[in-house]
């Protein structure tokens, strides 16, 4: 990779780090009126750029035919919707005329939804990582050879910066034709090589001291002044606590437990929660969770809906549920379709300034906020006459409102209630505003998310609502998304459903299902999960490593067909796998996904072994857990086997796979185990229960005798 490093070098000049961006001026539309090659897309991001005078195309065989036959280097810019300096980047350069006449002309544009199209997302901004010097993000702007080899890649810049980075481009093929050659050919190996892994045919031995291990470096980056993790910005990271939450459980190490109730206290109080309407916005740019950025997305509010859950179910904080139902609230108002699907996300940005929907005046405030509580309510938010934040305000908290109702001399619970009345009245004010721009395609794997979430939601808080959210959101996925060969769509928008799902999309629904068998009892939950593990396997399985490539076999072939190794916000789509595999094999008793399961495992222990940065792999972490201490099978069957099953999911049990019937059921774990006259429940561990016992009581007594067995 020396002659990439050294050619990023040449343009080090002209690459801009994202969060080294402080402002920018917004400059004035471009009165272009024809329509480009993003006319028919249903993307809402590549709709945005239809109207660009650049000649853009979206990825597919017509814009790369065009590009070799008239031997011209491609650009690939990529982005989404609600990408703040997406919008800036098309606003200086894309909308301009004299820009776009210099990439008409020497270049194929072509523009990529990175929701919609994760895996060309992922090779180029792999690109982006081994060849740029300067920070990678989005916009992720790529150049490429006319069969898509990347040459070089990077993020925003400025026009004038631009127009230099495509004129020494211009400069380079016109007279280094051959440095281009070899910086693809060298570039392009390199992301053929990143997350490669090898079968591992070495035995390994699960140990509780492994497990110690791991969890002692997660500790090592916690902020536990502030949650999160360490440092700025801070982006929530819901899968890492999940896991810190597990091992709390398994070794009973208070650190574990803090990491988690510091992050939940700090965040809900934080700018990062909209205070007013709900909802999370995707990380916020400080290390204190105050001033965010302002897009949401429903990814982030779907599995911090999990953890918040089984943070309630752990700690029981009524405010931990009162954020479960706020967040759950904003979802039903603001990104839910009409059809039962979930949006994907809302732009940070409004009437072209970012953050302007969310942010409020002190004489606006003044006009709303009841004078009787308005000095509690301005000390509790931070409110000033000159603004928290660039001239306005965030609303955030930093005391413990009991503090602020002492100091005002206020009752507290008189306080909270009006308080939630007076942000009532600030939200419906606010839904008077311009909306920020929201993008309403629908994502299956992020749809998998929010369904995982509600059925979470409604086992922690017992709210039959959320249960039957979850199933309407299911019956969506049902109808629009999966097909009758067992295979998803990635997306679906305005009726019509589009793109081969990929890797992430099946582990998400896959999930789906199995946590919506264990709480309906309902075995064609299980009976389709399994059909689209054998779609999977036929279409995404690596034999010679029995991990997952992230593309179907089925789809036209990138540069490279890459396999996700890593846990970043949503775990890895293998880690999840991983786990689903093993969970079907026990809830179906197939040793053959119990297997693959464990070989997946195995793989990855020479990397995790010898990564000190454990908390990248949290998913890989918790499978590991689950392999040294198999999930108990805890079964209840009988005429109230659904009242029984519900009162002991209100309790957090990650160590527990739910198995159910009110009748005779087939499903082998459950043979033998129904009888006419009453509900029992039965504790097994790899096929071997215990005596059944009627009570709930009784099961959860058992439960902790054999925990305490197997402590740490």
């Amino acid at each position: 990779m020396v002659l990439v490093r050294r050619y990023s070098l040449l343009l080090c000049t002209v690459s801009v780090s994202l969060l080294l961006l402080i402002s920018c001026v917004n400059r004035p539309t471009a009165n272009h009126t024809t329509m480009n090659h993003l006319a028919d897309e249903s993307s809402p991001y590549l709709l945005q750029h239809a109207r660009n005078p650049v000649d853009w195309y979206p990825w597919g065989p017509e814009a790369l035919a065009k590009a070799k036959a008239e031997d011209k280097m491609i650009i690939v810019s990529v982005g989404y919707a609600a990408c703040h300096w997406c919008h800036v980047m098309e606003h200086e350069s894309f909308e301009d005329s004299t820009v776009a006449a210099l990439m008409n002309e020497h270049f194929v544009s072509i523009k990529v939804d990175r929701e919609e199209r994760p895996d060309i997302d992922n090779v180029y901004m792999t690109a982006c990582q081994l060849s740029s010097q300067r920070g990678c993000g989005w916009p992720l702007n790529a150049f490429a050879l006319p069969d898509g080899r990347p040459v070089w890649a990077g993020t925003y810049f400025p026009k004038g910066q631009w127009m230099d980075v495509m004129k020494n481009f211009i400069k380079e093929k016109e007279k280094n034709p051959d440095k281009l050659e070899e910086y693809a050919e060298q570039l392009t190996e390199g992301i053929r090589n990143t997350e490669k892994i090898a079968l591992n045919n070495t035995s390994i031995s699960y140990s509780a001291e492994q497990l110690r291990t791991w969890e002692s470096l997660f500790h090592d980056v916690i902020d536990y002044r502030r949650g999160g993790r360490k440092g700025a910005p801070k982006f929530p990271m819901p899968g890492m606590h999940e896991y810190l939450l597990q091992a709390h459980l398994y070794t009973g190490n208070p650190q574990s437990l803090e990491a988690v109730e510091v992050t939940l206290d700090r965040m809900r109080t934080a700018g990062i929660y909209d205070q007013v309407g709900g909802g999370w916005s995707r990380y916020s740019v400080d290390a204190e969770w105050k001033v965010p950025h302002f897009e949401k997305m429903l990814y982030d509010n779907a599995q911090l809906i999990s953890l918040y859950a089984h943070g309630y179910q752990v700690l029981g904080k009524p405010e931990y549920k009162q954020t479960i139902d706020h967040t759950i609230a904003f979802m039903e108002r603001e990104m839910l379709s009409s059809a039962g699907g979930y949006y994907s996300s809302y732009d940070a940005d409004s009437e072209g300034e970012e953050g302007k929907f969310y942010v409020w005046s002190r004489e606006e405030l003044d006009m709303q906020v009841e004078e009787e509580i308005r000095d509690a309510f301005y000390d509790y938010y931070n409110i000033s006459r000159q603004g928290n934040w660039e001239g306005h305000n965030i609303l955030h908290a930093d005391q413990p409102l009991a503090e602020i109702a002492r100091k005002h001399g206020h009752d507290l619970a008189e306080l909270q209630d009006r308080f939630a009345k007076q942000l009532e009245t600030l939200r419906k004010v606010r839904s008077e505003r311009v909306h920020p721009g929201l993008d309403d395609k629908v994502l299956c794997s992020w749809n998998g998310l929010m369904i995982q979430g509600l059925v979470d939601a409604y086992q922690a808080t017992a709210t039959e609502e959320y249960l039957a959210m979850a199933l309407r959101t299911a019956a969506f996925v049902r109808k629009h998304l999966l097909q009758d060969d067992h295979s998803l769509y990635r997306n679906h928008k305005d009726g019509q459903s589009a793109v081969n799902a990929f890797l992430d999309d099946y582990a998400t629904i896959i999930g789906a299902w199995i946590d919506l068998y264990q709480v309906t009892m309902d075995v064609e939950w299980l009976t389709e999960a399994e059909a689209m593990i054998g779609y999977v396997q036929e279409h995404f399985l690596d034999e010679n490593t029995q991990m997952y490539f992230y593309n179907s076999a089925l789809d036209p072939e990138l540069i490279a067909r890459k396999t996700e190794l890593t846990d970043n916000v949503i775990p890895g789509s293998n880690s999840m796998m991983a786990h689903h595999l093993l969970e079907l094999g026990i809830l179906l008793d197939q040793a053959a996904y119990r297997d693959q399961s464990a070989q997946m495992m195995s793989n990855m222990m020479p990397e995790l072994e010898s990564n000190p940065e454990s908390h990248f792999y949290y998913h890989w972490c918790a499978l590991y857990t689950r392999l040294v201490y198999p999930p108990y099978e805890l079964a209840v069957v009988g005429a109230d086997a659904q009242m029984r099953l519900k009162e002991l999911q209100t309790i957090y049990h990650p160590d527990i796979l739910y198995l159910g019937s009110t009748a005779d059921e087939n499903l082998s774990l459950l043979e033998g185990k129904y009888q006419d006259d009453q509900t029992t429940i039965y504790l097994c561990q790899n096929r071997v229960c215990k005596l059944p016992v009627t009570e709930t009581d009784a099961a959860l007594e058992l439960l902790k005798k054999e925990r305490a067995q197997r402590s740490l």
